[in-house]
């Protein structure tokens, strides 16, 4: 038996290992590695070490803005008085500020590099209608009160953001733009984060959507969504002399229960929901209009289409049902419509986004772990363009969001907002100091 090809085999392999081990040496540096190395680089600048400082010794002034914004009531579409106490508390930190046309408030920290933009935004709206009691009720460190933490705590980390930046005179090397912005809740699909990105465009590098309490988790995915109204009108008339004749309350309810039947996967996952119903005058009248307003959200595409389509499909069946029921249809029809209101784009971040790394590094800083997660954000837009975003509490803990019991504890809040600082820096970098 010949030996040669086995021993030809053998002198390969000690020839790779050779040249393997007579390349020069380079570091295939672990991922965990690589953070640490751009931790240990923020930290060891004096500046950005003040910054940090400035949370502890200021946390009862963060606290004290959060419940002051939180009651100035901000539902959708009436931003501007809380608007204009975020612009006056963002001006007294030198920045120059301005309220744009879709009534986003914008503070800018000009960078060395003016031609590269960071975006760091908390949205003003809440979800709750004029006149609802916004009062803040205080007991000890936890606050409660409608948008307390969606999205007060995010204004308040805003807020200290800046001022812990101002405060340590750091100079960030790409320009950061400090937003209060608008229309992030309920029929706002999100103008001002649109406004922001088709305003910044060909500068936008990153943007940090800061939203909520926690530092538990980081959305990386944005949850494509749908708001649609389904309208059906009729003519109206008595409850008792007009009897019989088709009725769009009626109708609706039969669209409706045909709608809320239908069948959505686990996987993706899917979701609706029917948030508003209105309609009608007077107990003992039959209405002239209904009208639902529903919320559809999916990981599929395909299953916003179908979902959005089976609306249509039962509330035109329900119309059918409702005049083929009536008495009496000769003195008039019903009519319906489905409209959009609104439409959430999806997206994802890479992997290897340089602003995943800022945050992972952040969190090694901190000391936390956060797990990647799928949602429904202002970050949506960016990230549905190709524009490295992330949504991320700001430390602290919350619950009961889009509820009138909602509360937030701002325990723990400090690191929280080191964390946000640190991410921030970390993808606007920091500029050099000149030589005096």
């Amino acid at each position: 038996m010949s030996l040669e090809p086995p021993y030809k085999l053998t002198v390969k392999r000690a020839l790779v290992c050779v040249i393997l081990l007579a390349m020069p040496v380079r570091s295939i540096a672990s991922p965990h590695a690589a953070r640490s190395a751009q931790t240990s680089r923020l930290s060891d600048n004096a500046q950005v070490r003040a910054a940090l400082d400035w949370f502890a010794p200021n946390i009862s002034w963060v606290n004290d803005q959060q419940a002051r914004l939180t009651a100035i009531p901000a539902p959708p579409f009436q931003e501007a008085a809380r608007a204009a106490a975020v612009k006056t508390l963002l001006a007294e930190t030198g920045l120059s500020v301005e309220i744009d046309k879709a009534g986003n408030v914008i503070g800018e920290l000009q960078g060395a590099n003016e031609k590269e933009i960071i975006i760091v935004a908390a949205h003003l709206d809440t979800v709750f209608p004029a006149g609802t009691d916004v009062k803040v009720h205080r007991e000890g460190t936890r606050m409660t009160a409608p948008g307390i933490s969606d999205n007060g705590a995010g204004l308040a980390a805003l807020l200290a953001m800046v001022r812990a930046v101002q405060s340590a005179h750091l100079k960030p090397q790409r320009t950061i733009l400090f937003v209060a912005d608008v229309g992030e809740e309920g029929e706002g699909n999100l103008r001002g984060m649109r406004a922001l990105v088709e305003a910044c465009r060909s500068k936008l590098k990153a943007v940090v959507v800061l939203d909520g309490s926690g530092t538990d988790h980081v959305t990386t995915k944005a949850l494509a969504s749908r708001r649609l109204e389904a309208l059906i009108s009729g003519p109206g008339g008595h409850s008792w002399s007009d009897f019989g004749m088709p009725n769009p309350i009626n109708a609706m309810v039969r669209g409706s229960v045909r709608f809320i039947n239908t069948k959505v996967p686990v996987s993706p996952r899917t979701t609706f929901n029917i948030g508003q119903i209105e309609g009608g005058t007077s107990v003992n009248s039959i209405p002239h209009e209904a009208r639902i307003k529903v919320d559809i959200r999916s990981e599929s595409e395909d299953e916003l289409v179908r979902l959005e389509t089976a609306l249509r499909e039962c509330i035109a069946a329900g119309v059918r049902d409702e005049m083929e029921s009536a008495r009496d249809r000769s003195r008039g029809k019903l009519e319906w419509k489905v409209d959009l209101l609104g439409s959430r784009p999806g997206g994802e971040l890479s992997a290897d986004s340089p602003l995943l790394s800022a945050l992972r590094a952040a969190d090694d800083a901190v000391g936390n772990q956060s797990r990647v997660e799928r949602s429904s954000t202002d970050a949506n837009i960016p990230l549905s363009q190709g524009i490295d975003a992330v949504s991320i509490g700001v430390g602290g803990s919350g619950g009961g969001a889009h509820s009138l019991a909602e509360w937030y504890d701002s325990a723990g809040r400090e690191a929280g907002l080191k964390r946000v600082l640190l991410t921030v820096l970390g993808v606007s970098g920091i500029a050099e100091e000149k030589s005096r």
